[in-house]
């Protein structure tokens, strides 16, 4: 667990993606499994990317690989529950991409604070490829 006083807000997060906990979220202990975040957090970049950047999951030529990822976990969140999931760039590289996320409750402080990397790579040989423009349009406005 990290201090209250590092967890971010709101305000530090670009973007904000609205999501309602759903009953299978919630584990054994009544919360929130710690996995379901990185779902959240995959659902997030991926609606961005896709929304915002253009990005063709189905056939374009170009697609992204997580190569890394880590969560630290503040408070618990449990069905039913309204949040919402902040995504920022902390460091956009010519082939990859350093995401912040947080994910909020109704109000205050971040419940819990994560990172992802994506490498983008040819869909085909997978090997990494330079951000296509408009995802890198994108990516630069939460940079």
């Amino acid at each position: 667990m990290t201090d209250a006083n590092t967890r971010p807000l709101r305000d530090a997060f670009g973007y904000l993606c609205p999501l309602d906990t759903r009953w299978s979220d919630n584990d054994l202990y009544g919360h929130v499994n710690n996995v379901t975040y990185y779902s959240y957090f995959d659902s997030t970049i991926n609606r961005y990317l896709i929304e915002q950047g253009g990005l063709d999951i189905h056939q374009g030529d170009v697609i992204a690989y997580v190569v890394s990822s880590g969560c630290e976990y503040f408070e618990a969140a449990a069905y039913p529950e309204s949040l919402a999931v902040g995504m920022r760039v902390d460091k956009l590289g010519n082939s990859s991409v350093r995401y912040g996320l947080a994910v909020f409750g109704a109000e205050g402080s971040a419940k819990a604070l994560g990172h992802v990397v994506h490498v983008f790579v040819n869909r085909e040989s997978g090997r990494p490829v330079p951000i296509p423009e408009p995802l890198r349009k994108a990516l630069e406005k939460l940079a």
